[in-house]
């Protein structure tokens, strides 16, 4: 009878549903397209996950070349003291995009994302049905897929990538960029205060930090999720791709939080407008100014045009940012307090 009992428990422990749970580090690790053991190694002998993975390196090692280096490089030669902080990060309208809060000011210990997107889940990846399990990977780089072709997320596109009943939201897409920026995950609680949101743990190189990424309405003036972001001190903003929003008193609220709570903002011309800096602020400016002659024509900056038409013009930048994914459109305003 002893024997039986310990044959039936053996069986049990190695059945799917009594598998052992990844842990959320191997499970981040796995959606990145990087070889994990543990439960779920066996996964990634699928064909399809080969397939993933060999897309992601791909794609990865494109943006290291044309990006991640040319950043860091940058950021080391005119901004290591913001490179090197441990301030929070404020990466408004940045949605799921730890990546490049990340790359610009690798250091800090809170980085704090807010977008429109849904929060999402990560499910037991071990108890998926391995065909939906295959298409979520594709539809996960799909959703990745501008961003790591040029530098930001269309916001229309994320509306419907980001609806999976599975693999769904901001949560998998923050994972791909842990585990793929060295990053390893503690843990993952879900909050409610002051938005809607998930709190992240990681360690890179032996230093612990924290990002949150909330779901929220910017717009208006000042809220109760702004009144908590206060509460952290001064921070290294980040504004890239931010469709002009806070060139309108619409967004007077965030616009306002980011002068008042900041020691740096980095941005491209669609965060803040160069003349709403007060007198107190130093703007530099790096790159070229190629005005868009499209959706966003009505925001052209008369001002900054000056500043790019001067001679000699602003150093060039290197690589792209801003709207223009040519990296000899690229253009970066870095503010400081005076």
């Amino acid at each position: 009878m002893k024997r039986f009992l310990l044959i039936l428990l053996a069986a049990l422990s190695t059945s799917p549903i009594f598998a052992q749970r990844a842990t959320l580090d191997d499970t981040a690790r796995f959606l990145a397209g990087i070889p994990v053991s543990g439960p779920l190694a066996p996964l990634t002998h699928d064909p399809a996950w080969l397939d993933h993975a060999r897309n992601l390196d791909s794609a990865w090692f494109k943006k290291d070349y044309f990006q991640i280096r040319p950043i860091r490089a940058w950021m080391l030669a005119n901004a290591s003291e913001y490179y090197s902080s441990t301030n929070p990060v404020y990466y408004m309208f940045g949605g799921p995009d730890f990546l490049y809060a990340n790359l610009f000011f690798p250091q800090a210990k809170t980085y704090i994302l807010a977008g429109l997107e849904p929060v999402g889940q990560v499910p037991d990846l071990n108890r998926m049905d391995p065909a939906a399990l295959r298409t979520d990977l594709n539809a996960l780089r799909d959703s990745m897929h501008t961003v790591l072709q040029t530098h930001y997320f269309i916001t229309k596109d994320m509306r419907t990538d980001l609806t999976r009943a599975n693999l769904g939201g901001t949560l998998p897409i923050l994972y791909v960029f842990l585990a793929r920026m060295n990053c390893t995950v503690l843990d993952t609680t879900y909050v409610k205060s002051p938005a809607e949101g998930v709190k992240i743990n990681f360690t890179r190189d032996g230093n612990q930090q924290t990002l949150y990424y909330f779901k929220t309405d910017l717009s208006g003036g000042p809220s109760p999720f702004l009144k908590w972001c206060a509460g952290h001190g001064a921070g290294l903003s980040l504004l890239k791709a931010a469709s002009y929003l806070m060139h309108t008193e619409g967004f007077s609220g965030v616009r306002n939080f980011l002068l008042n709570n900041s020691r740096v903002i980095i941005q491209d011309d669609s965060g803040i407008p160069l003349r709403a800096f007060p007198k107190t602020w130093k703007v530099d400016c790096y790159g070229r100014y190629v005005p868009h002659a499209e959706m966003f024509g009505k925001y052209h900056q008369p001002d900054l045009a000056a500043i790019y038409n001067q001679q000699p013009p602003p150093a060039e930048l290197g690589f792209a940012f801003g709207y223009h994914w040519q990296k000899e459109r690229g253009l970066l305003m870095m503010a400081t307090r005076k």
